[in-house]
């Protein structure tokens, strides 16, 4: 058995406080790797042409 699917079983038998409260933490943790992808991206240059096009279409007046 894996480790997520033996994890699903344990939340199924949480109660309702318990998984709520591990949803706000699961959520907190989701939030913190998002972020530090996002860093990543920036300092690898990953968006950097995202960023060249929305100034290009800025200063076009190609936003809403």
């Amino acid at each position: 058995m894996s480790t997520v699917t033996e994890i699903r079983e344990a939340i199924r038998k949480l109660q309702p406080q318990d998984a709520w409260r591990l949803a706000e933490e699961l959520r907190e943790h989701l939030d913190a790797l998002w972020d530090k992808q996002f860093e990543e991206d920036v300092k690898t240059g990953r968006l950097d042409p995202l960023i060249a096009r929305a100034r290009e279409e800025h200063a076009g007046a190609k936003t809403p």
